[in-house]
């Protein structure tokens, strides 16, 4: 028996709309003026990244970044290491605030404190910080000011995973910056953070879109297929 015409009153069906996941959430750690936070936010505002930055938390009430948070919406923490009676405690209460927002990723961006055991135990494995130099060279706080006292021709800068030593965590992505006759410490560093934030707003993508895969202590990012 043929089948009865449609309805003229009858509609066809509506495609399922597209399952579009939510943006991963982002907690950066910093100390200092912000400019890696400004990349993030500029980054997230384009539509298809795929993290925001939900918490921004900082060792120092002074941290220029905390009024780059406040100014986009962005909820900031303090977390003090002189309020606690020893650093331990510190590490833990740091742990805690940045838990409580539920972040799938961490930036140090610019944080100028070494992460401990208890932060690590909670937040490991997806803390991503960023140095300016070519690691393993020049690892620590005068990164830049020593690649110039060695007199290498090309530096740069690491985004890495952060372990529990210092700039010693599997390299994630690696950008070289060509040293110029002439450069200072402020000249070459001003160069190099600029290269480094765009290496980090692109690691975090990737890290966010295919995860990273941890591999006889090397790490690599994993691009989705």
């Amino acid at each position: 028996m043929p089948a009865s015409p449609p309805s003229p009153d009858a509609q066809p069906p509506r495609p399922r709309p597209a399952v579009v996941p939510s943006p991963a959430r982002v907690v950066v750690l910093l100390s200092g003026a912000g400019s890696t936070l400004a990349a993030l936010l500029a980054a997230q505002a384009a539509p298809g990244f795929p993290a925001r930055v939900v918490a921004v938390v900082s060792d120092t009430p002074a941290a220029g970044g905390l009024e780059v948070a406040r100014g986009a919406g962005v909820p900031t923490v303090v977390v003090a290491p002189g309020d606690f009676a020893d650093r331990a405690v510190w590490d833990a209460a740091l742990a805690q605030a940045v838990g409580v927002v539920d972040p799938a990723w961490v930036v140090c961006a610019g944080f100028m404190r070494i992460l401990g055991p208890a932060f690590l135990a909670r937040h490991g494995g997806r803390v991503l910080n960023t140095h300016p130099a070519l690691l393993p060279s020049f690892p620590g706080a005068h990164a830049v000011r020593d690649a110039l006292a060695h007199g290498v021709r090309v530096t740069g800068c690491t985004v890495h995973l952060v372990d529990e030593g210092v700039d010693t965590g599997p390299i994630l992505a690696q950008a070289a910056v060509q040293v110029h006759d002439g450069d200072d410490e402020a000249a070459l560093h001003k160069r190099i953070k600029v290269v480094e934030r765009d290496l980090l707003v692109d690691v975090v993508a990737r890290a966010v879109r295919g995860g990273i895969v941890l591999e006889h202590g090397r790490a690599r990012l994993v691009d989705p297929g």
